[in-house]
């Protein structure tokens, strides 16, 4: 039995919820997955961006609470530091961290005109001028970061950066995004992986809907 458990909200609309169940993923702890379901008001306060605090992904691990994907990311690097959710050299940690904290506190415009939505495609979407502002910081830290480190992730091997952003990738697919070809055989190469593989065809099969997420902006 797991001594660990990961409470998530939908697979389909939280971008926090998939950062965290990767996060887990990537350290390799066994867990167990409790679903909250989408009609709980918390989480789709949270879902809508209405929610002052998102406190779903939450893990509970050998009795210590954990919310907050930093938090989670931060306390698995410690438990589980064989797993590389940090790289190892101090400056690449640093460049880590702050590449993860500026997508966790940033990017309000992305996130409020491209919501998460696996199950959607909206082509020829027309991205607005604030969210494209968003979009143009992303592509330009994920350029830094290939060069940089060489790929085929962010800092070479997957880190929680890649969690991070992971959901930035399907929101550009469903939004029909233009990328350039390195930006478009990254994003490729995160839906690729058999987490992310996995996470999408739960989703899949979800069957609550929430109208507004639903709906072409």
């Amino acid at each position: 039995m797991a001594n660990a458990t990961l409470t998530i909200s939908s697979k389909n609309y939280s971008s926090w919820s998939l950062r965290g169940w990767l996060l887990v993923r990537f350290s390799g702890l066994d867990f167990e997955e409790i679903a909250m379901p989408i009609d709980d008001p918390a989480a789709r306060a949270e879902l809508l961006l209405l929610s002052p605090s998102i406190l779903v992904p939450c893990l509970v691990h050998n009795g210590i609470k954990v919310w907050d994907t930093l938090a989670i990311a931060e306390y698995l690097n410690e438990v589980r530091p064989g797993a590389g959710l940090l790289p190892r050299e101090l400056r690449d940690r640093a460049h880590c961290r702050a590449i993860c904290g500026e997508m966790h506190s940033g990017f309000a415009s992305l996130r409020s005109a491209l919501p998460m939505n696996l199950k959607a495609h909206f082509p020829g979407f027309k991205v607005w001028a604030r969210a494209q502002t968003d979009i143009e910081r992303i592509v330009t830290i994920w350029h830094e970061c290939l060069g940089q480190y060489g790929g085929p992730f962010l800092f070479g091997e997957r880190t929680a950066a890649d969690a991070m952003f992971a959901p930035v990738v399907t929101r550009f697919v469903t939004y029909d995004v233009k990328l350039d070809p390195e930006i478009v055989a990254y994003g490729q190469r995160i839906l690729a992986m058999p987490e992310m593989q996995q996470w999408i065809a739960d989703a899949q099969h979800e069957v609550d809907e929430i109208d507004e997420l639903d709906m072409e902006f």
